[in-house]
């Protein structure tokens, strides 16, 4: 008879290093979970901007940090390092973290936020409903982004699902029954609701054309419904700051084109199209655009950010009229 042995590499604790002290406090225990992982698909950089914004933004701990060596795949993501003249500096090792982070009226929360691991999802799911049982988590919230037809002159829609009716029912703009590429966050929904433990899941809608993009404004609409699931004042001002001059930038480019403008307009119509229609079926297309993606805060934004009649004739190609 096999039998595992406690601490053995089969041990999903043994997938992450802990702060003993803070891991066992009183302190961390009933809290809401926050989750956001980036990779597989960040449409908008969504995931990314929001990570940014809360560990930039907020104060915080970290409770666990988990073991990339066990969990990437180095030669699919391949981490940067920085060459100067003659030497090496700033690697960049990939990061996948706990923290404790506190909001912006005083309450604390748990935010797990990285790379989506490449190996071992099972018993990296193992370890987190693990963790989710031992801090007794009131509620695991999270967030991902894909690229959708719909036009950026529309508000930014969400997809919600999860075992909590109350944050579900009444929301999503779409609502389909369609096969699509798991992400480690679904494999983890999944787990922590055989585990028993309340789960809400947000899926942000972003412009086909945009995904490749910094889209700030797609950024600002996920923290508005984590922060209305979890009951927390998420950070949004920078980015909301930098979604009017993105926004600014691409209004500029569409008057100078009546082709775009053109273009747009068709697209205005199919936002009343189930997503799934507008596609023959078939799960949402994982071919984005490439843009000149500015930098993170509008400050700092380029003079110019050029999307191309070409792509948006490419986004219209597989939009049915």
């Amino acid at each position: 008879m096999l039998e595992r042995i406690s601490g053995s590499l089969l041990d999903p604790a043994a997938l992450y290093a802990s702060n003993i002290e803070l891991f066992h406090s009183p302190a961390l225990r009933g809290l809401n979970m926050v989750m956001g992982f980036t990779g597989f698909a960040d449409a908008g950089h969504v995931v990314k901007q929001i990570t940014a914004e809360l560990l930039d933004t907020l104060d915080s701990e970290v409770v666990a940090v988990f073991d990339a060596d066990q969990l990437i795949d180095y030669r699919s993501r391949r981490p940067h390092v920085t060459f100067v003249e003659d030497h090496l500096q700033d690697y960049q090792p990939p990061s996948l973290a706990l923290y404790r982070l506190v909001d912006g009226l005083g309450s604390p929360f748990l935010f797990l936020a990285g790379f989506e691991p490449d190996l071992q999802w099972e018993r990296f799911a193992r370890a987190v409903v693990g963790i989710v049982e031992q801090l007794d988590v009131n509620l695991v919230t999270w967030i991902h982004a894909i690229p959708m037809p719909v036009p950026h002159t529309r508000p930014v829609g969400v997809t919600v699902h999860g075992n909590r009716p109350d944050l579900v029912e009444g929301i999503s703009v779409w609502k389909p029954t369609v096969e699509v590429p798991a992400a480690v966050g679904h494999v983890l929904e999944l787990r922590l609701i055989e585990a028993g433990r309340n789960v809400a899941g947000y899926v942000i809608h972003v412009p086909h054309y945009l995904a490749e993009a910094e889209y700030p404004t797609a950024a600002v609409a996920g923290l508005e419904y984590l922060g209305a699931a979890t009951s927390l004042m998420l950070p949004a001002d920078r980015l909301r700051e930098a979604g009017r001059e993105v926004g600014r930038q691409i209004a500029e480019q569409i008057e100078a084109s009546g082709e775009v403008q053109q273009v747009v307009s068709r697209l205005e119509p199919g936002t009343t199209k189930r997503p799934k229609a507008l596609f023959g079926g078939r799960c949402w297309p994982m071919k984005m655009m490439s843009f000149q993606t500015p930098t993170r805060w509008a400050p700092r934004l380029r003079p110019t950010w050029p999307v191309r009649i070409r792509d948006f004739k490419y986004y219209l190609s597989h939009v049915r009229a």
